[in-house]
């Protein structure tokens, strides 16, 4: 449209120059500037779809077999508020300074450079193993078709498409994900849509299920052989941690402030779309979900050689609809393309921000001529291959290991950025700036703040929780589950003993730096010229 690809191009010309806010370097040679190539529409999916993946498609078959249809609900909705919640605070924060490195540059500013340390590596290998999860559940979802295939070649094949559109730079990323993301968005909605039609009774067999499974076999599920209060709070704990990994990657938008055309405008209007994705996509899906399959199916197994592909295929199966579950695995199977994508870009540049913070070394911060950090991307793709492991082991299985790990490194990273939102709540306090003068300053704050360190607390410390009850441990469970939480502390006292640097008082915080040049760069989207521009305006 011409709002956004035509008029906008003047006006952000100046972006992709060498002027920076990252260019400082010894070597003057070496190219280290990332470059402004997200455009509106880019920006706004990532923010709807991006990283949309497996989480909910594949990862809710063991939630509903953990949480039971009432459990997967409260699960789901108790982690969209602390998402909600993290949104804000970042949203804010990212708004006033889209700084590359995200909020790990902003801990550093707001905490000091060893919160940032802490913060930024613990992001960096969170989504690093998220790529080989989405890999894994990728071979996971194809072998509903071909069991007789090594889920190598399909593991290649989804590494090929996710590295060589990174490859290519943030401007074909951001096309991509816009495909891909839409894609997503029209499959959810669609699923969500036949779903309800199914429920009442709308399918082939014209059975009206209604909320038949929620009083048999019931509203919760005795996890893990624990029976009343006990095992559904365990089995809604479980929930959270795997709804955890399903809305990680809302913060993408704050990590592509740093190549996104006119931030200061587009990253709140982003921000808000975080309200529509956990409605209707999150907590859209899993009712659905939890009205058409009972919880005791034996296909929602992940960890079982006969898993099959997702929730919403089994439901359909099961209503007698054939030829859409394989429709289904297919639009599945872009998101796996996607989220992995999104996985490897998100990756790379934390590994790029903590090398321009100097947490990481200097290598790290090198790009092309247009802009891409190769060496970041290569590093991070690396770390691909731990994907193979489904060669050892059943994909589905692989899947819950690395998924585990990464939501709670997620939970983490969601604890640290309403901490750093604190200290700067406290730093413009205590400094006497207007928050409602920022380019977005939502309501709830400092509420959501707190809620996003207190919510993500409490989840973490239940996250497998089941493991200290008696006959109940599981080394792998424990691990995958706790190390990240172990991890965080150990890097920060480490940092802080290495680097000797004391905590930044609010009085002494930096607001000024950066903030002219941003103000610069910021304009207003010209008016639309008719009803259509005037609709793709509002949708993007």
């Amino acid at each position: 449209m011409a709002s956004d690809e035509g008029s906008n191009e003047k006006k952000v010309a100046h972006d992709a120059d060498a002027k920076s806010l990252e260019g400082q370097t010894a070597f003057p040679e070496v190219h280290t500037t990332l470059h402004r190539k997200l455009k509106n529409r880019h920006v706004a999916m990532i923010s709807i779809g991006g990283v949309i993946g497996t989480g909910l498609f594949l990862g809710t078959a063991t939630s509903l077999m953990n949480g039971g249809p009432i459990g997967i609900l409260l699960g789901y909705i108790f982690i969209g508020t602390i998402c909600f919640a993290t949104m804000l605070s970042l949203g804010e924060m990212t708004a006033f300074l889209p700084l590359p490195g995200g909020f790990i540059k902003l801990a550093e500013r707001f905490i000091d450079p060893a919160y940032a340390f802490a913060t930024g590596w613990n992001y960096w290998y969170g989504w690093t193993l998220t790529l080989p999860a989405e890999l894994s559940a990728a071979a996971a979802v194809i072998s509903y078709w071909d069991k007789s295939t090594s889920p190598a070649v399909w593991i290649t094949m989804c590494l090929i498409v996710a590295i060589g559109i990174n490859a290519l730079g943030v401007g074909a990323y951001g096309e991509a994900e816009f495909w891909f993301s839409s894609i997503k968005v029209i499959t959810i909605t669609g699923m969500i849509i036949l779903g309800i039609i199914v429920d009442l009774g709308g399918g082939p067999k014209h059975d009206r299920i209604g909320f038949r499974y929620w009083k048999n076999p019931g509203p919760f599920t005795d996890y893990h052989g624990f029976t009343g209060p006990k095992g559904h709070f365990l089995g809604t704990c479980s929930v959270a941690t795997q709804a955890a990994f399903s809305y990680l990657g809302t913060e993408a938008v704050a990590m592509a402030a740093a190549e996104a055309r006119n931030p200061r405008r587009n990253i709140p209007k982003a921000i808000r779309r975080v309200y529509f994705r956990v409605l209707v996509f999150y907590i859209g899906g899993v009712l659905i979900i939890g009205l058409l399959v009972p919880s005791n199916n034996s296909f929602l197994n992940l960890d079982s050689s006969n898993a099959s592909a997702s929730p919403f295929v089994i439901a359909f199966n099961e209503a007698g609809i054939k030829i859409l579950p394989s429709i289904i695995n297919a639009a599945i199977l872009t998101s796996a393309w996607s989220a992995s994508s999104s996985d490897l870009y998100l990756a790379s540049r934390s590994l790029y921000g903590l090398s321009v913070s100097g947490s990481a070394p200097k290598i790290f911060s090198r790009t092309t001529r247009s802009g891409m950090p190769f060496v970041a991307v290569g590093t991070c793709s690396c770390f691909a291959f731990l994907a193979y492991m489904t060669l050892g082991n059943s994909s589905g299985i692989v899947f819950t290991w690395l998924s585990n790990f990464t939501a709670t490194a997620g939970l983490v990273t969601w604890f640290g950025i309403g901490v750093t939102y604190l200290r700067f709540y406290k730093g413009m306090k205590a400094q006497g700036i207007d928050r409602k003068k920022l380019p977005f300053a939502p309501r709830f704050q400092p509420y959501a703040g707190w809620w996003c360190v207190c919510g993500s607390a409490f989840v973490l410390f239940f996250s497998a929780w089941e493991v200290f009850l008696k006959g109940n441990w599981s080394t792998a469970t424990f691990l995958t589950d706790y190390l990240p939480i172990m991890l965080f502390p150990l890097l920060y006292l480490s940092a802080k003993l290495v680097m000797r640097v004391r905590t930044i008082r609010p009085d002494e915080m930096d607001f000024v730096s950066d903030v002219a040049e941003f103000d610069a760069m910021t304009y207003d989207d010209p008016p639309p010229k008719n009803k259509m521009e005037a609709v793709w305006a509002w949708l993007m």
